[in-house]
């Protein structure tokens, strides 16, 4: 055989090594997605993720295979369920929420984890800083506390006199207490007195609506949470039936028949959260990779909730919403 055939079959055989080591693209990457509400009331966050997979060339099924993992609002199933996404060596956990985070974190150390919405990554202590993560998690933030104030201005807006405020939270979400402190600032700066009622599963909601009445408050503000995010059929329900104005942090609760919405568009963070899959299966460290802030917000209105409560909502607040229900 001649050095020049020799040389060419080398250099043919190095070649198709060096590609064959250039693309893990060809393999099909597993990701695991954990979310402590039920699949149905997750289901327009999940497509919003499919979609920012499928814009980026992932096809369910075909070049990516997602393990969908729910709690069904169940948050001691969290451990459990973070734990077999951690035995199925998935690429990387995809979740939802801080309560879903922490528990994924404790299940591994070493699969990438994106959090498709956080409230306050650093505070939680799921990264060092928005900049450098430093650890395994990264993802955005919804910056749920820091608009809090500007729900209860939009309550204001809507309710004039308003002089009481119940706020809706649950004590023993991480997030709860920065959520119920920035709520507790804007309502001194308005004059507004405050009234905390703690739902810590699904069977106080109704008697913390009994309660809100009971002390006349003239509105409600609803703090994020996975257990009470994981009702968006049963509090528009009891908001209506107690003819107590409620405005949310996210859009699913009015689309079920809540007044008002206002906060990060979720879906556009699921969206996002797609570009940080791609980059981490590309070989990206989730420790250099800067966590984001949310760039779309959303005011949703309900104006049958609005008509079924007798409240009018003032044509200047309606002018700003981004979707109005009729």
């Amino acid at each position: 055989m001649s050095k020049k055939i020799i040389l060419i079959l080398t250099t043919f055989l190095l070649t198709t090594v060096s590609i064959s080591k250039g693309q893990p693209q060809n393999k099909v990457a597993q990701i695991g997605y954990l979310d402590a509400r039920s699949s149905l009331s997750d289901a327009l966050r999940t497509e919003a993720f499919r979609q920012g997979l499928r814009n980026l060339g992932y096809v369910d099924g075909k070049n990516v295979v997602i393990e969908y993992r729910y709690a069904e609002g169940n948050l001691d199933r969290l451990p459990a369920l973070a734990a077999e996404l951690v035995r199925l060596k998935v690429d990387v956990i995809v979740t939802g929420g801080a309560t879903v985070t922490r528990a994924v974190m404790k299940a591994t150390t070493t699969i990438p984890i994106v959090m498709a919405q956080d409230p306050d990554p650093v505070g939680n202590g799921f990264v060092a800083s928005l900049a450098r993560p430093g650890g395994n998690v990264t993802g955005l933030s919804s910056l749920t506390a820091d608009l809090s104030g500007k729900r209860l201005e939009l309550l204001k807006e809507i309710l004039s006199q308003l002089s009481h405020v119940a706020i809706l939270g649950t004590s023993t979400n991480p997030a709860n207490a920065q959520q119920q402190k920035e709520t507790e600032l804007a309502a001194a700066a308005f004059k507004v007195k405050i009234q905390y009622l703690d739902v810590l599963s699904s069977k106080d909601i109704e008697s913390a609506f009994r309660a809100a009445n009971k002390e006349r408050a003239d509105g409600v503000i609803q703090l994020s949470g996975p257990l009470l995010s994981s009702q968006i059929t049963q509090i528009p329900k009891l908001a209506i039936r107690n003819r107590l104005p409620v405005i949310y942090d996210r859009s699913e609760f009015v689309n079920e028949g809540g007044l008002m919405s206002y906060g990060a568009s979720r879906r556009d963070l699921d969206r996002r959260a797609a570009t940080y899959v791609d980059k981490i299966l590309r070989g990206a460290k989730p420790a250099e990779l800067p966590v984001e802030q949310p760039t779309k917000f959303e005011l949703v209105i309900n104006l049958k909730a609005a008509k079924q409560i007798g409240l009018t909502i003032p044509p200047n607040v309606l002018a700003r919403a981004d979707k109005v229900i009729r």
